[in-house]
């Protein structure tokens, strides 16, 4: 069989096996009648929501389509690929909503029969189906869309599809979940004082299915057009590399994602828990394993298809970029270290210090992985630029797509989060009993933390990626350089400076936007049915979903249409040397501001969280009202806008290099 035919067999292989995680889940019990109404209004809730966003986004869609078909340079081949990108990355997003809303409901009452090894191993096989699937679709369309194509440029389409869909349902997504959040958290915790995930909260399911469509659908969105991103600059930036034979250069980064794919299904396997166990320990098992093999499989794949180990050091710069990073993120937000608890302290003198707190932290926390990130970059271009065996910044590229070669597994990790996290909150709408509770707040606490690396990770990602994709520009236009002295430059640099901050702004007042109607609606339901507070009566849930589902899908198209419309203007009005300053400015406060949101916001939130466990007074007091504050801030900084902001800065790139030929 020809080497080239590697890439996309993988790529099957690994959507057979996230069918046989779809499989294990659905066997599983569903536990009661309660239990059972109760994930229905989820699943029909994110199900319907994701019908609406893809409607919105397809027009969108279809319109960009014809663009890039008229466009001269471009064409119908740019355009199709295009297509497949966008169409594989909502494909990637259904099966994985379909699985985790009906996985929730089986932790919970796996957690119930059976006890934490059980839920353990039904809340991951949840995540498992869409990391597996998001990895497997991407290599399957990119490999496709080359073999059919056999060009590079052409398959930067591919890569436009998956960064325009990720950034709407990471936007919309995110959004979404927050006011709902927000919502539920302000008038439920605080003026009601009734806990979280109360059935008598009018915003609870709202809030439940934005767990779903926002850290499920949309962090696999973000991930899946990372992946696929680094893979094409790679290609691209192979393409220039004159010190490898053949097509080497152009296919090893397919290879090297199949490998890491390969890693990820045999990580998955190691994922268990004993009764009494840490689930903490047995999914750091998973990743330690599947990125050993990467390491193995990685060193093979250089030596053999490019011939020299050098490769193989920036690959590995990569992969260690990845886990340093995560590590850093989890001291900087999870409740066992000294910054959580130093906010948690911070709460008893009241919510303002909360904040200060917080975001000093969040500020804080962006040191260690921008240096990390700097020694990654100087040790991937030394390892081919200063050997003389080829282009530095291919180096870079193949970091990058090392970095994201593990990316089924850390996106199964990831997702397993919202799926443990809903499993609380059936146990607690349904009445299980405390025990019940005790395993699936212990599989939660894991899953923030968890959540908290993915973020980090997806940051780290998005600074190799967008850097790549930023060098595939540079050799796509003849940019041999950027004079800063030149003010077209400096206008660029300074309005792609900007843009994070403005769009930051724009998400954020779209999640206060939703969340006011959210918290007007609660309200609402409170005074006119007094029924409710007592149990007598329940709540308007569709109502609360219906809103939260609007004002997402409204509030997140001029955030979408800003990331696509303003590189091109800037490239247009001031040429190709100023949206090359752009690019620089976006990635460089891009990636600050990124960390700096997520770190806050995961930070406030386990802080919250560790106040509730008991210490500074536990619910209800005056510390725990401060957390909450603190945690609704955080909310949109960790959920919508950081996240957010990996996606704009790799849309900005993935645009500017797909329509290069009109800066030219």
């Amino acid at each position: 069989m020809n080497l080239i035919w590697t890439a996309p067999s993988i790529g099957i292989i690994s959507l057979i096996c996230a069918g046989y995680y779809a499989f294990r889940v659905k066997v599983m019990p569903t536990g009661n009648k309660r239990m059972q109404e109760i994930a229905s209004f989820i699943h029909q809730g994110a199900m319907a929501f994701l019908g609406r966003e893809y409607r919105v986004i397809g027009i969108f869609a279809a319109v960009l389509f014809l663009v890039l078909c008229f466009t001269p340079g471009l064409g119908w081949k740019v355009g199709v690929s295009f297509l497949m990108g966008a169409l594989l990355s909502v494909l990637a997003g259904f099966i994985g909503m379909q699985v985790a809303t009906k996985a929730n409901v089986r932790t919970a009452e796996a957690a119930q029969e059976s006890g934490l090894k059980e839920s353990l191993r039904c809340a991951f096989s949840g995540g498992a189906v869409m990391g597996l699937c998001v990895v497997g679709l991407g290599i399957f369309g990119l490999s496709v869309c080359y073999l059919i194509f056999r060009q590079p440029e052409i398959v930067t389409g591919f890569g436009l599809g998956a960064s325009s869909m990720a950034l709407f349902g990471r936007v919309g997504g995110g959004i979404y979940t927050k006011a709902a959040d927000v919502g539920a958290d302000l008038v439920g915790k605080v003026e009601a004082g009734i806990p979280e995930d109360d059935p008598r909260n009018p915003a609870v399911i709202a809030d439940n299915v934005g767990d779903n469509v926002g850290d499920v659908a949309g962090m696999g969105a973000d991930l899946y057009e990372s992946y696929v991103g680094s893979i094409i600059s790679a290609m691209t930036l192979g393409a220039l590399t004159t010190g490898f034979s053949g097509i080497n250069a152009v296919l090893f980064p397919l290879y090297l994602a199949a490998a890491g794919i390969v890693s990820s299904i045999i990580g998955t396997f190691f994922v268990k828990v004993t009764k009494t166990g840490s689930p903490q320990k047995a999914l750091d098992m998973g990743t330690y394993i599947a990125s050993i093999l990467a390491i193995i499989l990685s060193y093979f794949l250089s030596v053999t298809v490019l011939g020299s180990y050098y490769p193989f050091i920036a690959i590995a710069s990569g992969l260690l970029i990845g886990i340093i990073i995560g590590k850093v993120t989890e001291y900087y937000t999870s409740d066992r270290y000294k910054p959580v608890k130093h906010i948690a302290e911070q709460a008893e003198t009241g919510a303002g210090t909360v904040i200060i707190s917080g975001l000093a932290v969040g500020m804080r926390s962006t040191a260690i992985p921008i240096i990390v990130i700097c020694i990654g970059i100087y040790a991937s271009y030394w390892a081919l630029e200063r050997t003389g065996i080829g282009n530095g910044l291919y180096g870079i590229a193949i970091s990058a797509v090392g970095m994201l070669s593990t990316a089924g597994m850390t996106i199964a990790v990831d997702a397993y989060g919202p799926i443990a996290d809903n499993a609380g909150g059936i146990a607690e709408m349904s009445d299980l009993p405390r025990d019940v509770r005790k395993i699936t707040d212990s599989l939660d606490s894991v899953g923030n933390t968890t959540a908290a690396i993915g973020k980090g990770f997806a940051i780290g990602s998005a600074a190799l990626t967008a850097l790549a994709l930023f060098a595939s520009y540079a050799q796509t236009v003849h940019l041999n350089g950027i004079n800063i002295l030149d003010p077209n430059v400096i206008i660029g640099l300074l309005i792609g400076a900007m843009l994070p901050y403005y769009f930051s702004a724009l998400t954020m007042e779209s999640v206060g936007t939703a969340a006011f109607k959210m918290i007007e609606e609660v309200r609402r339901q409170f005074k006119e049915h007094p029924q409710i507070m007592m149990g007598r009566e329940i709540p308007d849930y569709k109502r609360c979903v219906d809103i939260s589902t609007t004002a997402a899908l409204k509030e997140m198209l001029i955030p979408g249409l800003m990331a696509v419309i303003v590189p091109l203007a800037v490239g247009l009005i001031l040429g190709a040397n100023a949206l090359g300053g752009l690019l620089a400015g976006g990635v460089t406060t891009g990636v600050l501001v990124a960390i700096q949101m997520a770190n806050s916001g995961g930070a406030w939130d386990n802080a919250k969280k560790y106040i509730e466990s008991g210490h500074f007074g536990g619910k209800g007091s005056a510390a725990h009202n401060a957390a909450v504050i603190g945690d609704t801030v955080g909310d949109p900084y960790k959920d919508t806008s950081g996240p957010s902001i990996n996606i704009l800065i790799k849309l900005m790139t993935i645009v500017a290099v797909v329509f290069a030929p009109l800066f030219m």
